[in-house]
């Protein structure tokens, strides 16, 4: 007769019993589901239920990283495309917190290398966003396979 609970935004982990549940147990102890069967959470069980929180929180942040990034290189190409309509030969460039005035060449340059690096972070952003959802796939089978209907990873 016991209760496992952990709640978060982004995921929780109930086990409950027929009775009034107690706050919290370790993760060691055994549960019983309202079928009457006993499951125990082992050690095992709480690093993959840890681990799956920690890359949930990881996803949550590469999904702000990746709309920074894709803002920023919306960004590179809307002052590319601005700095194509110029006359001008010299342009203000904004360096820090300053504004120089710098050949427009040079200025075009500069951000072609800005967008290219923006680009190639985006690329590796989305390939470890790929990797962490692949894994908490794997962790989603393996943890719903033993706690059936007790354990919630979705979203809420």
């Amino acid at each position: 007769m016991a209760l496992i609970s952990r709640r978060s935004p982004f995921y929780s982990f109930n086990i409950s019993t027929r009775t009034h549940p107690q706050p919290q147990l370790s993760s060691l102890s055994s549960a019983k589901y309202a079928t009457g069967s006993e499951t125990e959470v082992t050690w095992e069980d709480q690093q993959n239920i840890n681990k799956f929180g920690r890359l949930n929180n990881r996803l949550h942040e590469l999904d702000d990283e990746i709309k920074l990034a894709k803002e920023t290189n919306e960004n590179l190409e809307d002052a590319s495309n601005e700095l194509i309509l110029t006359d001008e030969d010299m342009v203000r460039f904004q360096i820090g917190e300053v504004f120089a005035h710098v050949p427009k060449e040079e200025v075009e340059d500069r951000i072609e290398q800005m967008k290219e690096v923006t680009s190639k972070k985006l690329e590796k952003l989305e390939e470890e966003k790929d990797s962490i959802v692949a894994h908490m796939a794997e962790l989603k089978k393996i943890l719903y396979g033993k706690f059936k209907d007790s354990i919630n990873l979705e979203e809420d």
